[in-house]
């Protein structure tokens, strides 16, 4: 069996192997931009629809036309950083084939490069508690579709023998805290590049399934 936490493209690997690995400049609009740098340099609590505008360059009123309010800034942030997250997952898993080793390394990646490389973005999970009953539900559904593919590969890997897990929902859910985790510590100017992070989780989460 090829090396489930390895980058390199095998000869019978089809275009995606390399899709879901690369992550482009994320494109947002000018709006989203602002609001981003402002939710990471003060925090969701301490940003002002005005702070964004100003740094804009728009009248509230103007912002406010496409975005009704702080909260929709960061709803559509978190929005479009879950779906990107998800969609990638989605490819990581078909990249593995039938095999729960592989699909399961490459998700892991596929999470922990996003979590590295896009760590602004995947920090502001942390602000969550500020949506409203609603919009935390929203941000949920997608979030779920994350776990929901872990899962899967956890209970296929379980079933077929090549994971020794005794409560897949729980080991789901701890893998996915661990990586969760990653942007409180991880800095881009640090020693470890987002790849080789990528495969130390990969590493870390196949040993927590047991993985033979």
């Amino acid at each position: 069996m090829a090396d489930p936490t390895g980058s390199a493209a095998s000869d019978e690997s089809h275009e995606s192997d390399t899709d879901w690995r690369r992550l482009e400049e994320f494109e947002l609009t000018p709006i989203l931009s602002a609001a981003l740098d402002a939710f990471h340099e003060l925090g969701y609590h301490g940003t002002t629809v005005r702070e964004v505008a100003r740094r804009v360059g728009v009248t509230v009123p103007a912002l406010y036309y496409h975005h009704n309010s702080k909260e929709g800034l960061l709803i559509a942030l978190l929005e479009l950083s879950t779906s990107d997250v998800l969609a990638r997952a989605h490819a990581a898993d078909t990249d593995g084939g039938d095999d729960p080793v592989r699909r399961l390394a490459n998700v892991i990646e596929a999470i922990v490069l996003r979590m590295t490389t896009r760590a602004r973005l995947a920090a502001l999970e942390g602000e969550v508690r500020y949506l409203s009953t609603e919009n935390r539900q929203r941000y949920r559904e997608v979030r779920k579709g994350i776990e929901e593919v872990v899962l899967r590969i956890v209970q296929d890997g379980t079933a077929s023998g090549d994971f020794d897990v005794d409560d897949p929902a729980e080991t789901t859910r701890a893998l996915l805290g661990m990586c969760q985790s990653i942007p409180r510590w991880y800095h881009a100017e640090g020693t470890l590049s987002p790849e080789e992070v990528a495969k130390k989780y990969a590493a870390i989460a196949l040993k927590t399934v047991g993985a033979h």
